[in-house]
């Protein structure tokens, strides 16, 4: 399995996916599930994914695909054409139509499910940043002020963290902490979601990738987030007063 989250607020975005693919308890592996795609000075694009392997990396295959050679900024299949993310994630929304196409009746076929999650976030020239989930179906919806973030995969244990703290005027570095909370609760209710994590900061209107990390076992303000919020729950949950019973 795997857990994303995507978060937009005023500073710009949060994006982060843990790397774990689990296709049974002996069959475990490791892949990048947090793309990008940037012109600097022109748009960023950053794609999260999650479902079937093969479907999403078939999907960002294509992504990829149209956005090489000379009609890049040309061909109505190409991130680097579109005018808006409105349009940019209609594109992403095709090419995961067009897998669909091509391998959804062979996967019914053999009973697997034509499972895929994306979010997909980022900024094109003045308008502002944006963020989208897009469904296995290629439709979408778009973050607000009011739900200013999106999960795919196990999100339930990493969900209440962001309800109680996720707020579109939020400094970018606190947004980024409450992102790793919100993986560390996950991490420890669910064995299916793993390490390293990939993480990326995008600060509003820069139009560049400067702050992208992964981050493993051994990462030293992971370790320190972890076990401060481990401190700080214990010692909440004892100065509330007990149940008279």
């Amino acid at each position: 399995m795997t857990y994303c989250v995507g978060l937009l607020i005023d500073e710009g975005l949060v994006m982060a996916a843990d790397t774990r693919t689990n296709a049974g308890l002996d069959n475990v592996g490791k892949f990048k599930k947090l793309h990008s795609w940037a012109k600097p000075g022109e748009r960023v694009f950053v794609l999260l994914t999650a479902g079937n392997l093969a479907v999403t990396q078939a999907v960002t295959s294509l992504l990829n695909e149209a956005m090489e050679g000379r009609s890049a900024k040309t061909s109505p299949n190409s991130l680097f054409a579109a005018k808006t993310m409105f349009q940019a994630a209609r594109i992403v929304g095709k090419a995961i139509r067009e897998v669909r196409r091509i391998d959804g009746e062979h996967l019914g076929a053999k009973g697997e499910a034509f499972t895929a999650s994306f979010i997909f976030g980022g900024q094109i020239g003045k308008e502002r940043p944006r963020l989208f989930q897009i469904y296995g179906e290629g439709n979408f919806i778009e973050a607000t002020p009011d739900t200013p973030f999106f999960q795919i995969g196990e999100h339930k244990y990493g969900k209440p963290i962001l309800d109680r703290v996720a707020e579109a005027k939020m400094p970018l570095g606190e947004a980024a902490k409450m992102i790793l909370v919100s993986f560390d609760s996950t991490l420890r209710s669910n064995l299916s979601v793993g390490l390293p994590i990939d993480m990326l900061t995008y600060e509003t209107g820069s139009l560049k990738f400067e702050h992208m990390k992964r981050i493993g076992q051994d990462d030293p303000y992971f370790r320190m987030v972890s076990s401060e919020w481990s401190k700080a729950l214990r010692a909440a949950f004892k100065n509330i007063a007990p149940l008279d019973i």
